[in-house]
Formats: structure tokens, C-alpha cells, sequence
């Protein structure tokens, strides 16, 4: 059984719109961060992560004890995920302050998709798509233009990271983007077998936001020395890392996760557009063409394919040109549920 292709296209934009406001929320985070400079980058993410993720994990809670048998039945995706989101935040920031906010950006969020597609193929045997492989190589391209374009335009006396903590920054780049990848794939897989998005990504944040307080206590004293400070921390958990990954998840729903870390290849573009119009950064024309190659990405990926007709797999899934759609009578479950579950949420 399949869907009636008006709704499954539908379905997607509306699932990758999701995806792109929240990369859009989360590409604020570097400038955010600039008003307390004197905050580490594992109390930053610990803080982000470990406190919008226990924020999540509490307004869901009604789901989440609802949806407890299911949660159960799939607790080793629900824990692989939980460890990706305590890994994530204290990779990618400490990957930004060693390597470089451009170079340690670029390298998390540009090796996600990869990642993400290895995942896939490997715990689902998925297929990537040509439309995949153009936006991927898009994407990527304008990232790595946007690297370049930073790292040729900074002043010569700027060059403050040596050898050894560039390199070392890099790899927890390579960390950050491998883990991002990990809970996007299992908060998707929570949500394709029946888990309603906000119990999937309350649980999965949730638990990885406790494995991140033992962090907080041990390096977050630097949030609360000043308003500031403790502004910038609030921001951080509220709205990019709270609102952003609520948005993140009702996109899961909707497109495969391979495609929504694709997707969030709008971060650094925004971060680098709010460098220059916030921080006061100067963009050259190199990095204004990385931006363009970064929303040619975008378009490839969001434009729909109406194929007329699509097999569905042994395991449910309705494969379809840019996205991944779930049968029918699965949807209906899930729609049900969600449904259910939007009646006692409050309004945002």
C-alpha cells in the first residue's frame, strides 16, 4: 500500500521546512557564544545540549510514559542515541575552539551526511538517490568554500592555532559530525516504528542531557559569574538546542535522516551570514558563492519527485526519489498517535 503522492510530497516539504528552521536556530550558536568568551566550549555544549535536552525529555513526558512499551522494545536504538547527543556537544564545541569556528564547523556538520548515509546503508541497507548525491556534493562544495573563504580572508596575525590542536580539533570535528549523524538515525528509527517524534526525541535528548550534567557541574561555574554569561546559556538551551531539535524532530517524521543532516548544511551558511552582519566578520566573494552552492543544495533537496509509482520494501518503507516515505497503513498509526499526542501539547 502506498500514499496518495500529494500527501507524501506534502509531508516532505513540510518535514524538510522543519529541518531547515532548525538549522537555522542552530546556525545562531557560534555568534551566541562570541558574548561569553569566557566560557569553555565542554561547559557551552554541556549546557546547550545537556539542559534543552532535559528540557525536552520533561515537556514530553506524558509521551514518553505513553509510549514507554515501545520505547522499551527499542531501547538499544533509544541508549545509541542518547550517547550521540552526550558526545555531539562536547566534539563539536571543542572541535570549533581548537580548529577554528569555520574549519571546526565545516567538518562536523560537512561530515555528517556522509556519515548519515553510511548508517543507513549499513543498519538499513538503504539506496542512496542521484537527487541525494547532487545536494550532498553541493552542499559540501559550498561548506568547504566557506572554510576556504574564511581561512584566506583573516589577517595574517590571526592565525593562532597551531599544528597539533588544529588537527586534533579536525578529528572531533570528524566525532561531532559521526555522532550528530547516530542520534538523527535513531531518533528516525524510533519514529518509523510507531514512536510519536516528541516521546522519540524527549527520550533519546533526555537521557543524553543527564549523561551531560556530570560535565555541566564540573566545568559550567564560568555561566553563572556573570548575566551575561548566563543569558548566552539560557539562549543556547532555549532556542537553538530546545525549540531547534523539537523542530528537528517533527522534520524526522517526514524525511529520511540521511536528507535532514544533508538539509543542515544551512547552519554554517547562516553562522557565516551572522558572522558579517552581527560579529562584524568580513565575507569575501569566495564565501558569498559557498552560500549560493549551500542554498543550490538546499533546492535540490526540497524540490519534490512525483514518481508515479513506488515499490515498498520488505521492511514498510516507500522509497521515493528524494525521501523516504512510510506506507500507509504504518502512517495512519503514526498520524493517529501524533494526533493524540498534539491535543495536551501546549502551544510554542
Amino acid at each position: 500500500m502506498r500514499r496518495p503522492a500529494g500527501h507524501a510530497v506534502g509531508s516532505f516539504g513540510l518535514g524538510a521546512l522543519c529541518v531547515l528552521l532548525a538549522s537555522a536556530l542552530w546556525g545562531t550558536t557560534g555568534t551566541a557564544a562570541t558574548f561569553a568568551p569566557g566560557v569553555g566550549p565542554l561547559a557551552i555544549g554541556a549546557a546547550a545540549m545537556g539542559l534543552g535536552g532535559l528540557l525536552q525529555a520533561l515537556i514530553a513526558a506524558p509521551r514518553i510514559v505513553r509510549e514507554s512499551s515501545g520505547l522499551r522494545a527499542q531501547r538499544r536504538v533509544m541508549l545509541l542515541g542518547a550517547l550521540g547527543v552526550g558526545i555531539y556537544p562536547l566534539a563539536f564545541y571543542s572541535s570549533m575552539h581548537l580548529a577554528g569556528v569555520a574549519a571546526g564547523t565545516v567538518v562536523s556538520i560537512g561530515s555528517a551526511p556522509l556519515a548519515s548515509a553510511v548508517i543507513e546503508r549499513v543498519m538499513d541497507g538503504r539506496r542512496l538517490t542521484r537527487r541525494w548525491l547532487i545536494g550532498a556534493a553541493l552542499g559540501l562544495s559550498g561548506t568547504g568554500l566557506l572554510c576556504l573563504a574564511e581561512a584566506t580572508g583573516a589577517p595574517a596575525g590571526s592565525q593562532t592555532h597551531s599544528a597539533g590542536p588544529t588537527m586534533l580539533g579536525l578529528g572531533l570535528g570528524l566525532v561531532a559530525g559521526l555522532t550528530y549523524a547516530l542520534y538523527s538515525w535513531a531518533a528516525h528509527r524510533l519514529i518509523s516504528r510507531g514512536v510519536p517524534s516528541g516521546a522519540a526525541m524527549g527520550a533519546i535528548f533526555g537521557l543524553g542531557g543527564l549523561l551531560l550534567m556530570p560535565v555541566l557541574l564540573a566545568t559550567g561555574a564560568p555561566l553563572v559569574a556573570s548575566w551575561s554569561n548566563a543569558g548566552v546559556g539560557v539562549y543556547m538551551a532555549l532556542v537553538p538546542m530546545f525549540l531547534g531539535y523539537v523542530l528537528f524532530g517533527w522534520g524526522l517524521a517526514h524525511v529520511p535522516a540521511s536528507t535532514a543532516t544533508t538539509l543542515s548544511l544551512l547552519e554554517p551558511a547562516v553562522a557565516a551570514v551572522l558572522a558579517v552582519l552581527v560579529v562584524g566578520e568580513h565575507l569575501p566573494l569566495l564565501g558569498w558563492a559557498g552560500v549560493a552552492l549551500v542554498v543550490g543544495c538546499l533546492a535540490v533537496l526540497t524540490t519534490s519527485n512525483r514518481r508515479a509509482s513506488t515499490p515498498v520494501t520488505s521492511t514498510g518503507w516507500n522509497v521515493s526519489g528524494s525521501g523516504v516515505d512510510l506506507a500507509q497503513t504504518h502512517h495512519a498509526l503514526v498520524a493517529g498517535r501524533t494526533a493524540r499526542a498534539s491535543a495536551g501539547r501546549p502551544s510554542r
